[in-house]
């Protein structure tokens, strides 16, 4: 037993926090968590599961559309409730709150309600106690950053967009990440006129580029108006709403924009500065492999730390920080070249693995694998939705090294696919593999002729 009074203390009740909080305590260690805002963080409270129930919200927009190719007949015609909605999730979002509460209670985790501040590498202030810990986690994730520009202050970002007081019938979206695009779609979908503004020739930067133009074109269909190469030049309040000037010289009228123009470490008021713990050139947390900062006991993970801004990757670290720290043995490094993540436009995204233009960069000759079709459910909805599919494999040893899916519950299949493009299987292993039929996804197994090398 240590001199100190816990021997781990978490900032930040997030994902990462609190599953590093609940492991540690697991492996007898006396831990205590703060947390100023709401337990479970970002995806929780403003980020995936919200997202998610507003995306299936907007969904349901073009089932029924489609339930009319099936013999359905509505009797009327659907209206949405922003109100129904919003008070729905908010309830929902009480519900897991309270199921972190009881996680971290059961697991003999002490919560403390507050903003923690760092005084040195084993000290911490937090809601007028001062108290000792062997090691510190910093997992406090990002915060929403808004560009500066003339009327800024009327924009909203992720953290207030699901709580707005009256369902914006123009709405228009700042950003070209996939938070921008979801929101994008996810507004079209409820009915808005909706508009996406990126600075940028084509939006989400780092992801396969056949992936991003299907993308926008199926996008354009569903009535998105995206806007590239141009910006926001100023924002002014009018009697009709919110007049938007961009810098391309278009004026545009709506009644709420989003600016998800990306998020940065929530570090302020931490009082790391003080210490003087490295950064990396984005202004995260420098870590080693055991997650430690340029403080060796203080300790950091999750979107604080510079990687991949993902729920499940938050939840691999502090599995990993807690095996480095509490366990008997080091795990091995975490693989985040393979971690399979979705985009939940509309339609989803699902895709793991290196893009076709980083595959050929690092292999030279690889061959590529493509379709897209307009799936069964559509030959009778009447829609013109499409489904593309896509393998990236390494000429040389035959290992598919990338899949890619654009299409409805891309997400689901990928996370499928993924276990197989980790283990590291051939495209014979694919082609080996008997389909389910019939099935979009069965596609990934019968593809057979290369597209293109």
């Amino acid at each position: 037993m240590s001199d100190f009074d816990y021997d781990l203390f978490v900032i930040g009740a997030g994902s990462g926090g609190v599953r590093a909080a609940r492991t540690a305590a697991a492996a007898g260690a006396r831990v205590a968590v703060a947390e100023d805002r709401y337990l479970g963080g970002t995806c929780v409270n403003v980020g995936c599961v919200p997202k998610k129930l507003y995306s299936y919200a907007a969904h349901f927009h073009d089932a029924f559309d489609d339930s009319a190719g099936f013999g359905w007949t509505l009797a009327e015609a659907p209206r949405f409730e922003w109100t129904t909605l919003r008070d729905n999730k908010v309830s929902e979002i009480k519900r897991l709150n309270g199921i972190y509460a009881n996680l971290l209670d059961n697991a003999g985790v002490r919560l403390i309600h507050g903003r923690a501040r760092v005084q040195d590498a084993h000290h911490v202030e937090v809601a007028g106690e001062r108290l000792s810990a062997e090691k510190i986690l910093v997992a406090v994730g990002g915060w929403p950053w808004v560009p500066d520009f003339p009327g800024n202050e009327h924009v909203v970002t992720s953290n207030e967009v699901f709580d707005l007081e009256h369902f914006p019938e123009r709405f228009l979206v700042l950003g070209g990440g996939y938070i921008a695009v979801e929101f994008a779609s996810i507004f079209n979908g409820l009915g808005s006129d909706t508009h996406l503004i990126y600075r940028g020739e084509l939006f989400l930067r780092g992801f396969d580029q056949e992936v991003r133009e299907f993308t926008r074109d199926e996008m354009d269909k569903k009535g998105v108006q995206v806007h590239f190469g141009t910006n926001i030049e100023r924002i002014d309040r009018g009697e009709n709403g919110l007049a938007v000037t961009l810098t391309s010289g278009e004026r545009l009228e709506v009644d709420a924009v989003l600016a998800a123009t990306g998020r940065r470490p929530n570090l302020a008021d931490l009082g790391l500065d003080t210490l003087g713990v490295a950064l990396n050139s984005d202004s995260s947390l420098a870590v080693n492999a055991r997650f430690e900062t340029s403080v060796p006991s203080i300790l950091a993970l999750g979107d604080v730390s510079g990687g991949p801004e993902l729920t499940p990757v938050a939840l691999a670290e502090a599995m990993q920080l807690v095996q480095h720290h509490f366990g008997d043995t080091p795990p091995p490094p975490l693989d985040y070249e393979r971690i399979a993540t979705a985009v939940f436009c509309h339609p989803n995204i699902g895709t793991v693995g290196l893009s076709e233009d980083a595959a050929r960069e690092r292999y030279g000759a690889i061959r590529v694998y493509r379709t897209d079709f307009r799936p069964l459910k559509h030959t009778l909805s009447g829609s013109q939705e499409r489904c593309l599919m896509k393998l990236i494999v390494d000429d040389a040893s035959d290992v598919v090294v990338g899949a890619h899916m654009v299409g409805e519950e891309a997400g689901e299949v990928i996370q499928g696919i993924a276990i197989a493009v980790r283990a590291g299987l051939t495209k014979a292993d694919f082609d080996a593999t008997v389909g389910i039929h019939p099935t979009g996804a069965e596609e990934f197994v019968t593809l057979r002729t290369p597209s293109r090398h």
